[in-house]
């Protein structure tokens, strides 16, 4: 039997599709898909190890002083790293009207991968199709978390675009938006997918799906100044259900509800462009945040196994300037979270907390940059200044409150190349 080599098949399926979209009627020919996106390298150094992700491109802050029998901090040791997976590729689709709409829809995926070991593999961004009507809008698939203000955004030069100040998660989601003149009303039901809340599994997806409540957001925009300046407000409501058997092999369904609030602004003033947004968050795991939650003290049932839980509460707020010319960027943000503890007392005992940084009393970070742009290319450098304060399990009371801590800095410089097509 004769082989058909896999080119073969895709040249012969590239020149039917080619030759299907020739026969289309006139009027179709204008709808379609457009590519964009970028190619972007980060060559960085940290003065020490860090708390990141995909082999330190993803820098959350500083490791904690761990020293040896001698006194030395193994890791005050420094790092240098180059990689390429922030790389992008965006499709952007329109089509014809649908159900008195206006019809469009985006994929992107980028290199980032969707582990540790599949850094370089190639991931799902975004995906998602939108209807818009003459005053409202639905948005179904994945996009940001609404707690993400995508017109107030931090334009760091890091991929972590803020992290661990600034929330940052994607999520598959059914959003609508009505306006009212420069009001936006925006109601979201969303699950989690690459960005999940901790438990006794691991992070997992699995605890917001056995609530069979979606995590549900309101948000309101309002717009002035031709949509340049925006000011808003929004709440977050969140339900977990972290076990359905308990660990004596009984049915369980006790649930976990977390709600976060934030306001934000933008702001720009000729070339100065200034940006806010405070966040109160509870059980702030899936938005890559400090936090999470932990086993209610004396919550446990010794006849069949059940337990309670309890929030862990953070407050973070975060600030950016810009200068923009048409060749020349310059920025300042600044950042800072506080682990606020818990709302009960914890039953003692690390297997019974399912959170992040629940050792670190508080983060700030103060980044400087700035970028040259010609054409399509842009060079930028950028420094983080990342302080985090870690306490003793001794210093830390049974409410997840800190008597004392000590800061541990670290000093990441960064240089980048990014190409946009």
């Amino acid at each position: 039997m004769k082989t058909v080599h896999v080119p073969f098949l895709f040249i012969v399926a590239l020149v039917f599709a080619i030759n299907v979209k020739a026969q289309k009627p006139e009027e179709e020919k204008k709808f379609g898909i457009s590519f964009s996106g970028f190619v972007k390298t980060d060559a960085f150094y940290d003065m020490r190890q860090t708390v990141s992700i995909r082999e330190g491109h993803f820098l959350l802050y500083p490791a904690n002083v761990d020293n040896d029998s001698l006194g030395n901090d193994i890791n005050a040791h420094p790092s240098f790293n180059i990689l390429s997976i922030q790389s992008r590729l965006t499709g952007k689709i329109t089509g014809p009207d649908a159900f008195g709409a206006k019809t469009s829809g985006m994929i992107e995926g980028a290199f980032f991968g969707h582990t540790e070991s599949d850094i370089n593999g190639f991931r799902l961004r975004h995906a998602f199709v939108k209807l818009n009507w003459e005053k409202s809008e639905l948005l179904a698939g994945q996009y940001w978390h609404p707690l993400i203000i995508v017109q107030a955004f931090p334009e760091v030069i890091s991929f972590n675009t803020g992290v661990p100040f600034q929330p940052f998660s994607r999520n598959p989601q059914l959003r609508y938006t009505y306006k009212i003149k420069n009001l936006s009303l925006i109601a979201t039901a969303f699950t989690q997918r690459d960005f999940t809340s901790n438990g006794p599994k691991g992070a997992s997806s699995i605890y917001m799906r056995n609530a069979i409540i979606p995590n549900l957001n309101f948000t309101t925009t309002y717009a002035f100044k031709d949509n340049k300046n925006i000011v808003g407000a929004g709440v977050d409501y969140k339900t977990l259900v972290p076990e359905i058997e308990t660990d004596l092999g009984y049915s369980t369904n006790t649930s976990l509800s977390s709600i976060s609030a934030t306001v934000f602004s933008k702001m720009v003033f000729n070339k100065i462009t200034w940006k806010v947004q405070g966040l109160y968050a509870q059980n702030a795991h899936d938005i890559t945040g400090i936090g999470g939650y932990a086993v209610m003290f004396d919550s446990y049932d010794t006849i069949v196994g059940k337990r309670e839980y309890t929030n862990y509460n953070t407050g973070s707020v975060w600030t950016e300037l810009m200068y923009t010319t048409e060749k020349i960027t310059i920025g300042l943000f600044g950042g800072f979270t506080k682990n606020l503890g818990t709302s009960d007392q914890m039953e003692p005992g690390a297997t019974n907390v399912f959170a992040r940084g629940t050792n670190i009393a508080y983060v700030y970070r103060i980044s400087p940059r700035i970028a040259f742009k010609q054409g399509k290319t842009t060079i930028a450098f950028e420094v983080e200044h990342t302080t985090a304060a870690y306490a003793k399990a001794t210093d830390i009371d049974n409410m997840g409150k800190f008597l004392n801590s000590t800061e541990v800095l670290n000093v990441r410089g960064m240089l980048s190349f990014i190409y946009s097509f």
